[in-house]
Parts: C-alpha cells; structure tokens; sequence
C-alpha cells in the first residue's frame, strides 16, 4: 500500500501507543527504471522503420517529427512525475493532530486539530472520488489520501479510527 504508519522518535523509547506517523504518497505505475526503457523501447521501435530510408533525403523531412514524438512523450511522463510528487504526513499525539500535505511544486498544507474532536468520515459518495476519506474538526474538515484506492481509503479509515480509539 502506498502509505505506512512510522515509528515516531519518542514511541521507540516508550512501549506506549501514544504517538503514531503516518505517511502516505501516491501509487507510481511507471518507475524511474520504466520511465527509461519505455523511452528507449520506442526510440527503438520508431527507429526501425526509418532504417528503410537511412541514406535518402527523406530521412531528413521524417527526422524532425520523430524527434518531436520522443521530446512529447518525454515531456509529458515527466510532466505527470511532477504533477504526482505529493506526500502527506498524519502525526498523532494525545494532545494534537497534524497533517501536513507537501503538493506538487513545493506547495504546502497544513492542518491541526485536537484527536479528541477529530472525526474520521467516509463519504461513499458526493466526493470527487468514491469512498471519499476525511478528517473532521477544529471547525474544518480536510482530505485525506484522495490518490489512494477506494479499497486503500477504507483499510485507512479503520486503522485511524483504532488508532485514534487509543489516543482517547
């Protein structure tokens, strides 16, 4: 799952459940490595046809389109890494709850409340993704994991709600 629950500093030297990290960022189907081979598989394949005209002046008016189709590809995967480098971190104490969301482009968010008034809402619909996950309080109400999977979203929602259980 594309989020995990951290040991804080302090919980490694006390045996308590009083503190808890969490840690969340969004599912990458193409890794760097991919990202790679995908551009260099289509260079490889766009290439083999031109073989046939390697040598002749048609090679030079294809040319320049073959490298626009390289450079937009290129472009774009890396357009969608910068647009997804999003990592929201979930620090609960007895005494706060903060989340802080880090967005694309160095934009950042942060949100605290006391996990005594924090509810956790799920909303199955409504949401601009199903099964819509939530936190609720300090007069504000604040997403969380909207780039997770309905399944992930709904695992999420029971371990916060255990966890925030234990806080009380």
């Amino acid at each position: 799952m594309p989020y995990e629950w951290l040991p804080t500093p302090d919980t490694a030297a006390h045996a308590d459940d009083t503190q808890a990290r969490l840690h969340l960022w969004p599912y990458r189907s193409l890794p760097r490595k991919g990202f790679v081979l995908f551009i260099g598989a289509t260079c490889a394949l766009i290439l083999v046809p031109m073989l046939a005209v390697l040598g002749s002046p048609v090679l030079w008016g294809i040319l320049p389109f073959f490298a626009l189709a390289i450079w937009g590809m290129w472009a774009a995967l890396s357009r969608s890494y910068r647009d997804a480098e999003i990592v929201e971190d979930l620090t609960l104490t007895r005494d706060a709850l903060s989340l802080t969301r880090h967005g694309p482009r160095g934009r950042r968010q942060d949100w605290q409340a006391n996990p005594h008034w924090v509810s956790v809402q799920l909303h199955q619909s409504g949401g601009p993704v199903p099964n819509y996950l939530t936190l609720k309080g300090n007069g504000r109400e604040v997403e969380l994991g909207a780039f997770l999977s309905e399944e992930e979203r709904l695992a999420l929602r029971d371990e916060l709600q255990t966890r925030l259980s234990r806080l009380r």
